[in-house]
């Protein structure tokens, strides 16, 4: 059962960690939104799936996000309640380590659970939903934003298209007309149009280059302010559109689940299987470490120890990164390190929590 303080505790954590998180998911939505606007520019994707692979990247990133949201919750709260005097009082009144260890556990075993859930199965799972997204999208004309009976423009090419029939799946053509400029070497524009009677979208080997195939049409070549023009007739006319330029290329070993994941022998295969294992330890060692951390003077100023929890996030975040480096490489075949160094870092913590709150000798009376 739940005491008052428990309650107490659990409500301002909770306001506060909810808090957080929500300021960091903004700044990461504006992060991701830039990105992804980027990636639509170049033609990895159409825009009409744009939201869809926005949302599932936020997912997928929430696994970094939410320690770093849970550390500086708690450094927050707990900040607040020794500024104003609040912790002092308590301790004077008998409030030992226990009455801040109960509550934390409880917010540490959400933060951990959520953690854990996000990093071993909805980030893999959101990852692949948005490959498979962007795959399919880059395969059909509808959603590359090409409507039948109006005229669209070419994505990423600078011309324009005109169909009046699509298939359900937008992948078939019925009559096309397709017209476009092209500027030549010498800086002469030249006016490209092409008919045909139905055309099919279909993707490269590689899936970097997407292309419109026309059947039994003609193409017309019209030099802007010359009279040599030039007309053909052919059975199949193949456009290339908008390449499929990624700055994020498909990570087979970041989509894989768990089970698959675990079964996999490779250098990648075993960095990415730490990475989601140490995500939720450190999440519990940076809640241990908020807790010490948050200990501060009513006149100290008030973001001087966020600083300093900030820079000492970012050397944490750095050190795991460096070693899911060496295991990537081949040259570590083991995530013992990384383990190690976020323990190290809890006991640390643990020590400095304790040393807070350890009772004094008094001292003796000088004569």
């Amino acid at each position: 059962m739940l005491s008052i303080l428990d309650r107490y505790f659990l409500r301002e954590l909770g306001q506060t960690v909810g808090a957080t998180i929500i300021v960091l998911l903004v700044i990461m939505a504006g992060t991701a939104f830039a990105h992804v606007l980027e990636q639509v520019a170049k033609g990895s994707f159409p825009a009409s799936v744009m939201f869809q692979v926005l949302g599932l990247q936020m997912v997928d990133g929430l696994s970094n996000m939410l320690p770093l949201a849970g550390f500086l919750g708690v450094l927050l709260a707990f900040g607040r309640m020794y500024r104003e005097s609040e912790m002092h009082v308590l301790s004077s009144s008998g409030m030992g380590m226990g009455g801040l260890l109960r509550p934390m556990a409880i917010v540490a075993v959400v933060m951990i659970a959520l953690v854990g859930m996000v990093s071993m199965w909805l980030g893999p799972m959101a990852a692949r939903t948005s490959d498979s997204l962007v795959a399919a999208a880059n395969r059909s004309v509808i959603a590359a934003g090409l409507d039948a009976g109006r005229f669209t423009e070419l994505p990423g090419k600078g011309g324009i298209i005109f169909v009046d029939a699509l298939s359900r799946d937008g992948s078939t053509l019925g009559n096309t007309f397709i017209a476009a400029e092209r500027t030549n070497r010498d800086g002469s524009v030249v006016m490209k149009m092409i008919s045909g009677k139905h055309g099919r979208l279909y993707q490269s080997t590689d899936g970097s280059n997407r292309y419109l195939a026309l059947y039994t049409g003609w193409q017309y070549e019209i030099p802007l302010g010359a009279d040599n023009w030039r007309r053909m007739q052919y059975e199949r006319n193949d456009s290339a559109l908008s390449s499929v330029q990624s700055d994020d290329p498909e990570d087979p070993i970041h989509n894989l689940d768990m089970l698959d994941l675990m079964r996999t022998d490779t250098p990648d295969a075993r960095a990415e299987f730490a990475w989601r294992t140490v995500v939720p330890i450190m999440t519990l060692a940076l809640l241990m470490m908020a807790l010490p951390l948050a200990r501060q003077s009513p006149r100290e100023p008030k973001y001087g120890r966020m600083l300093i929890a900030v820079l000492g996030f970012f050397v944490y975040y750095n050190l795991l990164a460096l070693c899911r480096g060496q295991l990537a490489k081949g040259h570590w075949h083991h995530p013992t390190p990384m383990w190690l160094l976020s323990i190290a870092l809890f006991a640390i913590a643990a020590w400095g929590f304790r040393n807070n709150y350890i009772a004094r000798k008094p001292r003796k009376a000088s004569a």
